[in-house]
C-alpha cells in the first residue's frame, strides 16, 4: 500500500514538473510548445554598432529565460532593407525575428521602394530602448566644441569627411539634419553600419560621425575620439559634462536612435504575447537597466500596440523631414 502511495506521489511530482517547464510556453498552432528550438534574430546592420550594443545583452538574458539560444544574424546593407526582407518573408512561426531600428522601420521607405511594407509586414513586439545620438570626431581634428564644426568646414571646403553609418539610420539622419541646419559642405562616406563607420574614424579615413554613446564610450575614455555634442534636449547621465546641441546654439535639435523586436506579420498572437512578456521581464532586470545606462540608453518595454502606433507616427514624421530636406539615397 505504502509503495502505491509513494508511486502516486512520484507521478504527481513529475506532472507538476512538466507543468512548470511549460509555463510561459506558447502554442505554435501545431500542438507544439514554443519555443522548442533556437530563435534567429536578424540584425539590420554590421556587427559592432549601436544595435549590437543594446540588443546583445538582452538576447543573452532572454536566452536564459526561455531556455533556447538566440542566434545573431547580422545582415547589414541597404539601410536595413536586406534584414527587413529576410524577416518579412520568413515563416511566421516565431523563430525568425527582426531587431527593429529607426532606418528599416520608419525611414528607408521614404527614400526608396521596398520589397516589403514596414507597417503591414511586421508584428511589433516591443521597443527595447531609446538612446540619443552624440557627435564624435577623430582625436586629431582641430575641433573641440560643436560650435566650431561649421566654421572649420567653411574654412576647409570639401575636406570634412563624414562616416555615414547606413542610409536612413538615426545617426545618418542626425548628420543630415545638422548639415542642413548649418549649411556646411561635407563629404559623406557610406558604410554598412556604425561599426565599420567607427573604424573609419579611428583610422583617420573619416573625420566625424553621429552614433549612440555605446559605440564611442571605450574610445572616448582612451582618447582616440572626442565627443562634442549630444543630439537630445537634456544631457545624458553617462556623459554629464557633454553639452547638448539644443543648449549650444541649435534649439530643439533632437535625434534619437531606438531598437526593438518585431516578428513577421501573421505570427500567432500567443507567440507575440509570450515574447513581449519575457522581453519586458528582461528589460526590468536591474543589471540590464544598469547595462543600458552605461551606453546612455533608457529601457522602454512598451506594448505591441503602443510600439506599432509609435512606428506609424515616426514614419509620418521622418517622411516629412526627408521631403522637406530633399534627402536622397
Amino acid at each position: 500500500m505504502w509503495k502505491c502511495i509513494r508511486l502516486a506521489g512520484l507521478f504527481m511530482m513529475l506532472g507538476a514538473s512538466h507543468v512548470a517547464a511549460q509555463e510561459g510556453a506558447a502554442s505554435t498552432g501545431s500542438g507544439q510548445a514554443y519555443p522548442n528550438k533556437p530563435i534567429r534574430w536578424v540584425i539590420p546592420f554590421a556587427p559592432g554598432g549601436g544595435t549590437d550594443v543594446v540588443a546583445r545583452p538582452i538576447a543573452h538574458k532572454l536566452t536564459e529565460r526561455i531556455g533556447q539560444h538566440i542566434l545573431y544574424d547580422n545582415r547589414g546593407g541597404g539601410g536595413g532593407v536586406i534584414a527587413g526582407e529576410i524577416v518579412a518573408k520568413a515563416n511566421p512561426d516565431g523563430y525568425t525575428l527582426l531587431v527593429a531600428a529607426v532606418a528599416v522601420m520608419t525611414v528607408t521607405g521614404s527614400l526608396q521602394k521596398l520589397p516589403f511594407d514596414p507597417l503591414k509586414d511586421f508584428a511589433p513586439i516591443t521597443k527595447f530602448a531609446s538612446v540619443p545620438n552624440i557627435l564624435a570626431v577623430r582625436a586629431a581634428l582641430p575641433v573641440s566644441r560643436i560650435q566650431e564644426v561649421a566654421p572649420y568646414a567653411k574654412a576647409n571646403p570639401g575636406k570634412l569627411r563624414w562616416a555615414l553609418s547606413g542610409t536612413g539610420s538615426a545617426g545618418t539622419l542626425s548628420m543630415e539634419l545638422f548639415r542642413l541646419t548649418t549649411g556646411i559642405d561635407i563629404i559623406p562616406i557610406p558604410y554598412k553600419g556604425a561599426g565599420p563607420a567607427l573604424i573609419a574614424v579611428l583610422g583617420n579615413e573619416a573625420d566625424l560621425m553621429f552614433a549612440n554613446p555605446g559605440v564611442f564610450i571605450p574610445h572616448l575614455a582612451a582618447g582616440r575620439l572626442r565627443a562634442i555634442g549630444t543630439a537630445s534636449l537634456q544631457r545624458i547621465s553617462i556623459l554629464p559634462e557633454l553639452p547638448t546641441l539644443h543648449e549650444s546654439g541649435f534649439p530643439g535639435f533632437d535625434s534619437q536612435s531606438w531598437y526593438g523586436l518585431a516578428a513577421p506579420a501573421r505570427t500567432p498572437a500567443a507567440i507575440i504575447t509570450l515574447l513581449h512578456k519575457e522581453t519586458v521581464a528582461v528589460l526590468n532586470q536591474p543589471d540590464i537597466i544598469a547595462r543600458l545606462a552605461q551606453d546612455g540608453a533608457s529601457p522602454v518595454g512598451n506594448t505591441p500596440q503602443a510600439f506599432a502606433q509609435e512606428i506609424r507616427s515616426e514614419t509620418a514624421k521622418w517622411a516629412k523631414v526627408i521631403k522637406d530636406a530633399n534627402i536622397k539615397m
